[in-house]
């Protein structure tokens, strides 16, 4: 998602969406440890979109 995107939201809403990206990358990483994670590159998304919520959290 873009920052832009994210700055709409509410905090709620921003809560809510840092909840399913950090439930995702739970599910990313287990996926990997029993090697079935097909794409990879998916790992540096969702840490980048959990950071921006984070920021844009922090700003609000």
């Amino acid at each position: 998602m873009k920052a832009s995107e994210l700055r709409e939201l509410t905090k709620e809403e921003l809560n809510q969406k840092l909840e399913d990206f950090t439930e995702e990358l739970f599910n990313l990483r287990f996926q990997d440890a029993s090697n079935r994670l097909d794409n990879t590159s998916r790992f540096k998304k969702v840490k980048r979109t959990i950071a921006r919520i984070k920021t844009i959290l922090n700003e609000k």
